[in-house]
């Protein structure tokens, strides 16, 4: 015979087991003495087993050796019942957005920005990824990351929104360059905008360059220029104290802003998703 256990049924079986008697597992369960015994009668003509053997002289009752082995099952059937109900309970696993920043915009200027978003939006877990441009778009279109910021120049295809950064030469203060034909570099990897305008504005001027230093991470390449090890064009928010800004008196002319974008994937947003575009939307 093919039925399913009926935990209610389980629940008040185990409950006579473990009070003794009927009339004190009524009161457990919270039932009336003949639904207890109701009860017991449909579960064993379900099973086609005598489970309980009553006393009615003393209104005790003892289990058969069928009703031993049912009552290790039904414990373990309630338990997990019991655990299934806590964890549906619980509130619901946050949700994950994630998202793509530059690589010299990872680290403590990341935290400090995402810390205010993620307080008020304890349902959402942010899962970030660093790389430059090039990677961050590939991650993209493949669907691996939601969101990226994006260094690129201005105007270069659809957004969310965008900001303007402006970018300035810089050596060291203490350890300039020396005055040769060919420019010493300190810059990021390939894909990287600002390496792309500092090669092209040399040839342009006529002059040979040479990588002297690359650093895949942002102090890498401030301690290089702070040391004397080459010129860098860099956002002006990476300026150190120990850098000296060059200008056109020293042959270096002002560069044009670059763009920092928030670009999307090609997947629609989540709600999720668009909550943390807005926040970034409104916060950079």
């Amino acid at each position: 015979m093919s039925f399913a256990f009926d935990l209610d049924l389980l629940r008040t079986f185990a409950a006579v087991v473990d009070a003794g008697g009927f009339t004190r597992a009524a009161e457990r369960v919270h039932l009336t003495q003949s639904t207890v015994s109701q009860q017991i009668k449909k579960l064993e003509a379900n099973i086609g087993r005598t489970l309980l053997l009553r006393d009615k002289s003393t209104g005790g009752i003892q289990t058969t050796e069928e009703g031993e082995v049912l009552l290790s099952y039904a414990r373990r059937l309630l338990a997990t019942a019991e655990e299934a109900m806590d964890v549906m309970r619980k509130p619901t696993a946050p949700k994950t957005v994630r998202l793509g920043v530059p690589e010299d915009f990872a680290g403590r200027r990341l935290i400090d920005l995402l810390s205010g978003f993620s307080a008020a939006s304890s349902h959402i877990r942010l899962d970030t990824v660093s790389g430059w441009s090039v990677e961050l778009r590939r991650l993209l279109d493949a669907g691996e990351i939601d969101l990226a910021l994006i260094k690129r120049e201005p105007g270069d295809g659809a957004c969310l929104a965008s900001w303007e950064e402006e970018l300035v030469w810089v050596e060291s203060m203490n350890r300039p360059v020396k005055d040769d034909e060919t420019v010493p570099l300190a810059v990021f990897p390939v894909g990287c905008i600002y390496r792309e305008r500092s090669i092209r504005f040399i040839e342009r001027s006529g002059r040979r360059w040479r990588i002297a230093y690359t650093s895949q991470g942002l102090m890498g390449v401030q301690a290089a220029v702070a040391s004397g090890l080459g010129i860098s064009l860099l956002p002006s928010d990476a300026v150190l104290p120990e850098h000296r800004r060059l200008t056109a008196a020293d042959g270096f002319d002002p560069q044009p802003a670059s763009e920092l974008a928030l670009v999307r994937g090609k997947l629609r947003l989540s709600a999720e998703s668009r909550s943390l575009a807005d926040f970034l939307a409104a916060s950079l």
